[in-house]
């Protein structure tokens, strides 16, 4: 009779001491490898400028890149994401959240850029784990389509076209964008056959 051997988990120690060169998140003790574009890259760091100009008017609290891993999660304490974009409020900050290794606080706002290389359930599955977690606004940002998809805990997700606007609501009091805005890198594209770089892949 033969034996299937289980695969050892990782832990989110050893995830720390893994080489900073690729992004991993951690799910159900496996690495989940989270590569970016470059046109995801440009326009997820084009949101993040934006943010953090109102963010830093308005004294409202601490803006993380995608280096920045949480672990917060009730349902698996050793769950870590590592969301391209977040933010926690003024009235969360606290000594301990400087101190080396995941948060364990819950953030406000998240943001995910999605690649091309995304694959939709999985991108739902992270958008459910943040609402569980206690997150009050994802925004899931799709460069291909130039649209964002809204998410609150207990709601519909809600799409906004480029047409639209992107509100902060109470999350970020006084936070409003043309979502057309997120979007400016992709016009420095060169051109496709069709006159537009508007077919480009996230």
């Amino acid at each position: 009779m033969s034996v299937v051997l289980e695969k050892p988990k990782v832990t989110p120690e050893e995830l720390l001491r893994l080489p900073k060169d690729r992004r991993y998140e951690l799910v159900d003790g496996e690495l989940v490898e989270k590569p970016m574009s470059a046109v995801s890259g440009a326009v997820g760091g084009e949101l993040m400028t934006l943010l953090g100009q109102h963010i830093r008017a308005q004294g409202l609290g601490a803006l993380f890149n995608a280096e920045t891993g949480y672990r917060c999660f009730a349902d698996d304490p050793d769950k870590v994401r590592k969301p391209d974009i977040s933010f926690i409020g003024r009235d969360k900050i606290s000594a301990d959240l400087w101190e080396c290794g995941f948060i364990r606080q819950v953030p406000d706002l998240v943001v995910e850029v999605l690649s091309p290389n995304d694959v939709s359930y999985e991108v739902d599955r992270r958008v459910q784990d943040y609402l569980n977690a206690g997150v009050k606004l994802v925004w899931v940002v799709h460069p291909q389509s130039r649209s964002v998809h809204v998410y609150r805990p207990g709601g519909q997700g809600v799409i906004l076209s480029e047409h639209n606007e992107l509100d902060g609501e109470q999350v970020l009091p006084g936070f409003r964008l043309p979502v057309c805005e997120i979007f400016r890198p992709l016009e420095q594209l060169p051109k496709t056959g069709g006159g537009s770089a508007r077919g480009t892949s996230g």
